[in-house]
């Protein structure tokens, strides 16, 4: 019964979690930011690492500071390594590394960039054959093409 609650409780996290990020969707970035911070008080430093990577993840999208940005992914990447084992951290993988990369391009490390799309390039293997995963492997074709890397006839 306690498990049964717990899971429960993540699960009404991850719903709020999703809502917020609706609200940044639809263009409220400053009350997204304000959610997700209030969240992120309440999971704590040491709460669930998948809610922590996850938070830390959109919080990065919410960033207008691009060190700020960097940081958060830092933070969501910390929390996905802690978290390792599971299949959904795994498939977070490729978005982290390439939303890495896209802070170090904004920060003019292109070296740095480089390291995170091949680790994103690396880890896409885990992504599903979906929407998703169709977009992220997108994304991180356009982002080696920015950088140099990768095959040029890839999409």
């Amino acid at each position: 019964m306690a498990e049964r609650q717990g899971q429960t409780a993540q699960d009404a996290l991850l719903t709020r979690i999703g809502q917020t990020v609706m609200l940044h969707h639809g263009g409220d970035r400053e009350e997204a930011r304000r959610r997700l911070l209030d969240l992120w008080a309440e999971v704590a430093e040491d709460g669930d690492p998948l809610h922590r990577c996850t938070l830390a993840h959109y919080l990065a999208d919410t960033q207008d500071d691009p060190f700020d940005e960097l940081a958060w992914d830092l933070r969501a990447l910390t929390a996905a390594e802690e978290h390792e084992g599971s299949l959904a951290v795994r498939a977070l993988y490729p978005s982290l590394h390439l939303n890495l990369a896209a802070d170090y391009v904004k920060l003019g490390r292109a070296e740095a960039a480089r390291t995170h799309v091949r680790r994103a390039r690396g880890a896409a293997g885990a992504l599903g054959d979906d929407s998703y995963g169709d977009g992220v492997r997108a994304a991180i074709s356009r982002m080696e093409r920015r950088l140099g890397e990768g095959d040029p006839d890839l999409p």
